[in-house]
C-alpha cells in the first residue's frame, strides 16, 4: 500500500512539474525532491539497520547541469528519475517487510516468556513453601495444615523484646522445637534474610539446616548448612554447620565427603572441635567410618 501511494504521488509530482515549469527547471526541481527523498530513506535505513551496508540503494545519479537541455536529455533525465523512484519504492517495501518480520518475531518471544512465567507464591496462611532458593529446579513441597495444626502453630507466640532479629530467630526456634518443621523452615529463612547482619543470622541458618534434617530432607539440609559456613564463616554457629553437614552427607551415602568436612572443622575451628563439639566430632567420624 505504501509503495502504491508513493508511486502515485511521484507520478503526479512529475506531471505537475512538467506542465508548470520549463524543461530545465523540471529537471532541477524534481531532482532536488528525489534527492531529499533518498536522504530520508537513508535516515530510515540507518535507524532500522544501524551499521548496515548501502546495498538498499542504487548509486546516486547526479544531473549534468553543464549540458544544454534537449528533448533527448530531458527524456533520459525523467527516465533516470523514474528508475530512482522505483528503487526507493523497492527499498521502502524491503524495510517495511523486515520491520514487520522483526515485530512478529518479538511477539513470539514475548508469548513464550509469558507462557513460562512462574505462578506467584501462595499467601494462604495454612500453606508453607519449603523450596530453598539455592536449589535450582527443586520442586515446591507444601504442607497443608489441618485445623489442629493451625491451632498448634497459632499457639506458638513470637516474643517481643524490642530486638527484631532476636525475636525472629527465637520464634523460628520455638516452631522447630515444637516439631513444626515446614513452618520453622519458613520462619528461619525469613529471619536470616531480614536480619543478615544480626548475630542470630548464623544461628538461624544453622537451625534451618537442622530443620531440614529433622524433616527428612538431607539434600536441602546440606545446601543450607554449607551456605551458612561459606557466607558467615565467623558466625557463632559456623562450626556447628560443618558438623551437621557431615551428618547430612552420611545420610546421602557420601561418607568420604563427610570425613573431609569433619577434618576441615578440626582445621578451621580447632577450639570448637576439641571443646564443645568434641563429642559430636567423635560420633560424626564413627558414623562416617573415618580412618
Amino acid at each position: 500500500m505504501k509503495s502504491v501511494l508513493l508511486s502515485t504521488l511521484c507520478t503526479s509530482m512529475f506531471v505537475s512539474l512538467l506542465i508548470a515549469t520549463p524543461v530545465s527547471a523540471q529537471d532541477r526541481n524534481v531532482d532536488k525532491r528525489v534527492d531529499r527523498l533518498e536522504q530520508e530513506m537513508r535516515a530510515v535505513q540507518r535507524k532500522v539497520f544501524p551499521g548496515g551496508s548501502s546495498r538498499f540503494f542504487e548509486p546516486e545519479i547526479t544531473p549534468d547541469t553543464d549540458t544544454p537541455t534537449t528533448q533527448s536529455t530531458t527524456s533520459s533525465a525523467v527516465s533516470d528519475l523514474i528508475a530512482r523512484v522505483d528503487t526507493l519504492e523497492r527499498s521502502l517495501a524491503s524495510l517495511t517487510g523486515q520491520v514487520e518480520e522483526n515485530g512478529f518475531r518479538l511477539k513470539q518471544i514475548e508469548d513464550k516468556l509469558a507462557a513460562t512465567e512462574v505462578p506467584p507464591v501462595s499467601t494462604d496462611p495454612g500453606t508453607f513453601s519449603t523450596t530453598p532458593s539455592s536449589v535450582p529446579g527443586a520442586d515446591s513441597t507444601q504442607a497443608t495444615a489441618d485445623p489442629e495444626r493451625v491451632s498448634g502453630v497459632a499457639s506458638i507466640v513470637m516474643p517481643d523484646t524490642g530486638d527484631a532479629g532476636e525475636d525472629a530467630y527465637i520464634y523460628g526456634y520455638r516452631l522447630w522445637e515444637a516439631k513444626y518443621y515446614p513452618e520453622a523452615q519458613t520462619q528461619l529463612k525469613k529471619a536470616a534474610a531480614d536480619h543478615p547482619n544480626h548475630r542470630r543470622a548464623s544461628f538461624a541458618k544453622n537451625l534451618l539446616g537442622r530443620a531440614y534434617l529433622d524433616d527428612g530432607k538431607p539434600a536441602l539440609a546440606s545446601v543450607a548448612l554449607y551456605e551458612n559456613y561459606q557466607e558467615l564463616p565467623r558466625g557463632e554457629r559456623a562450626p556447628d554447620s560443618l558438623y551437621f553437614l557431615s551428618t547430612a552427607l552420611v545420610q546421602l551415602n557420601k561418607k568420604a565427603d563427610a570425613c573431609r568436612v569433619l577434618s576441615e572443622l578440626q582445621e578451621v575451628y580447632p577450639g570448637a572441635a576439641s571443646g564443645r563439639l568434641s563429642a559430636r566430632v567423635a560420633s560424626g567420624k564413627a558414623a562416617a567410618d573415618c580412618s
